[in-house]
Order: C-alpha cells, then structure tokens, then sequence
C-alpha cells in the first residue's frame, strides 16, 4: 500500500479517537491540543497502519519524514524554524522549546489536526478602547451654523472628518473644521 494511502488511514483513525484539550490559552480564552496530548496515539496508529514518523532540524527549517516501513517511501513535511527567549532558560531550553513546538506543528499538519485559530482568537482583544473627546453642544451649534452660510456639502463634508453626524467630531479637529469653514466666508 503507497505511503500516501497510508497515512489517509492513520488520519481517519487518528480523527475518530476522542481526544482532549488539555492546552489552555488565557490571554485569547481558547484550549489546544498539546504534544502530549495525542503524541502517544499517533505513534500507536503510526505503528498500526506500517508508518514511521521521525523529526529533523536545522536553524531555518524544521521537517518530519513520514516513511512506509515496508517499502521505504516517504512524505516529508517541512516548516520553518523559528526562535524563542524564555526567561530564566539556558539557550539549549530555548533551542528545546523551539524543536518541541516544531515537532506539535509537524504532527498537526502530518494528521490534519484542526484547532481554534490563535490568530482570529487574538485579533482585537485586549485592545485598550480609547475614547475620543467629542465636541460639545456649542461647538456643534457653530459648526452647523457654518455649514448653512456656506451652503457646504455635508455628506462630503462628513465624509472629510469620517463622521455620521456633528456630534462625533473629535475635539481634536474641531478647530480645523471651523477655520475651513470660516475660510469659505471670507
């Protein structure tokens, strides 16, 4: 049977067991799968179905050799390297963390591993909310008084200053947007 069709079988086997999250991500609020999580099985079904997976590094490329171990074809999967500075490690723990990583991602693509997308769980959170000084009720009254005697063009007007409506303009450009419109009379 060809590597290909091989690994296909340990993939669908793998995907029936019910395994479990035992990763946590406080920060994004999500679990994922850790390498010990499903090392073990893998390795088993691995065996089961005549595959043998092994790991090898360099500085810039991690990669997994996936081969039949009846007839010695194989897949090979490659990922970049990347760095880690953990505080309070030596560097061969920083070096290990890196090829430990490498080696969950490895096994994650071998066996089609889908998890909570790290990057969507983080986009957005935690951003601190800043809120914008708006002009106040009188500044508004001016500007609106401006805006008729010049007969200006309000949508574009707004469009400008990337508002809907008066009372979202940042105090931070009210004054800019008065002289405009005060230049317009003159």
């Amino acid at each position: 049977m060809p590597v290909h069709k091989k690994l296909n079988e340990a993939r669908s086997a793998f995907h029936a067991l019910p395994l479990k999250k035992t990763g946590q991500n406080t920060f994004a609020g999500y679990k994922y799968f850790e390498l010990a999580d499903f090392l073990v099985p893998a390795l088993s079904i691995f065996n089961e179905v005549g595959l043998c997976a092994y790991t090898s590094f360099s500085e810039a490329t991690a990669s997994m050799h996936i081969v039949d171990v009846q007839d010695g074809s194989q897949i090979i999967i490659h990922s970049p390297m990347g760095s880690a500075s953990l505080k309070g490690c030596h560097e061969i723990q920083n070096i290990g963390a890196c090829e430990t990583y490498s080696t969950r991602y490895l096994w994650t693509a071998a066996l089609c591993i889908v998890e909570h997308d790290a990057l969507d769980a983080t986009v957005g959170k935690h951003k601190e909310e800043t809120k914008v000084d708006v002009i106040d009720g009188s500044q508004i009254a001016i500007l609106e008084e401006l805006l008729e005697l010049t007969a200006a063009d309000k949508p574009v007007f707004y469009d400008y200053y990337k508002i809907n409506e008066l009372k979202e303009m940042p105090q931070s450009r009210y004054m800019a947007a008065k002289s405009a419109l005060e230049k317009k009379l003159a």
